[in-house]
């Protein structure tokens, strides 16, 4: 029974903390004249990013390192597949408006440069290190982003803009911003922990994997900071925060979650990965390309598509 109050309990903090988080950070980008989808591939992605990191460097440190990789490629399949597909089919995510396209070439990058180094068999302090390298060009890139559009005069732009996001309040204090930012990012790994600790408990008492956990039951839990947070964009119509998070929150799994955890232990890459899930995870990246350079909004009927998609993908696992 304690395991069901947890995963209850812990899905109620995470969509308080996903709206605290989204509002929080497009109200930052109106204060310092940034772009919303700069702060959601920063703040936003590495909010709801906390729980991976916390649950991939405790695996390492206890001896289980393949549910640290299990978990963020599964978390990053679900990222693109759930993530993107379920608020989908509340509202249509105009993504068509955005342009997110460097950011997005740039997750394609680094995934390439993950599955590369996982062909290598393991992946050990050396492979962390030049994922930690590509995570800091990725910041340096957003911030250069960051300082062009205040040299552009963003601010002004975007107080003209602000009729157009649900939640966004020209007027709210910075302290009150900090508050939302502060809740939302400590909120969102505490409930992540709580729902991951039932979760895995009731998984064990099914008689589940330790590697079917990770890339199912832990990633999809690891993944509800970023659908909470998404499922409350989407309602906003704040798609630049939603799409911009997603993309953030890949290559920071990849990049960061990763190369951070390799500084605690090896990583050994199973046959598996090699064989099935290192692919899925680069085949849902592609999806994203229609949404990307097509400008294609991101309708009902590919909310549908998507979610299948990870459903059939999980029933494989299963």
């Amino acid at each position: 029974m304690m395991e069901w109050i947890l995963v209850v309990v812990g899905l109620v903090i995470l969509l308080f903390a996903g709206d605290a988080l989204v509002k929080g950070a497009v109200n930052l980008s109106l204060r310092l004249g940034v772009p919303a989808l700069i702060v959601s591939l920063t703040i936003v992605a590495f909010g709801t990013s906390a729980p991976e990191l916390l649950i991939s460097v405790k695996s390492v440190i206890d001896g289980v390192p393949g549910l640290a990789l299990g978990n963020v490629v599964g978390s990053n399949t679900a990222n693109i597949l759930l993530v993107l597909g379920v608020p989908a089919l509340l509202a249509t995510m105009h993504t068509a408006e955005h342009d997110t396209r460097s950011s997005y070439v740039q997750m394609l990058v680094a995934s390439a440069l993950f599955i590369a180094l996982c062909f290598l068999g393991v992946l050990t302090w050396i492979s962390g290190v030049i994922l930690l390298a590509g995570l800091a060009l990725m910041l340096g890139w957003s911030f250069q982003q960051a300082r062009r559009a205040r040299a552009a005069d963003a601010a002004a732009a975007a107080l003209d803009d602000t009729d157009d996001l649900e939640g966004a309040d020209p007027e709210m204090s910075g302290t009150l911003i900090a508050v939302f930012l502060i809740a939302g990012l400590i909120g969102l790994p505490v409930g992540a922990e709580m729902l991951i600790r039932g979760a895995t408990t009731i998984a064990k008492d099914f008689g589940l994997s330790d590697s079917v956990i990770g890339l199912t039951l832990v990633a999809l839990g690891t993944s509800l900071p970023e659908l909470a947070t998404t499922v409350m964009a989407a309602l906003r119509r704040q798609a630049d925060v939603a799409l911009g998070n997603v993309i953030g929150s890949n290559m920071f799994n990849l990049l960061a979650i990763i190369g951070i955890a390799t500084l605690f232990g090896p990583i050994p890459v199973d046959a598996q990965f090699l064989r099935f899930d290192l692919w899925v995870m680069a085949g849902a990246s592609l999806l994203l390309i229609p949404f990307v350079f097509m400008r294609m909004n991101i309708t009902r009927i590919w909310g549908v598509a998507l979610t299948l998609g990870y459903i059939v993908y999980v029933w494989s696992l299963l």
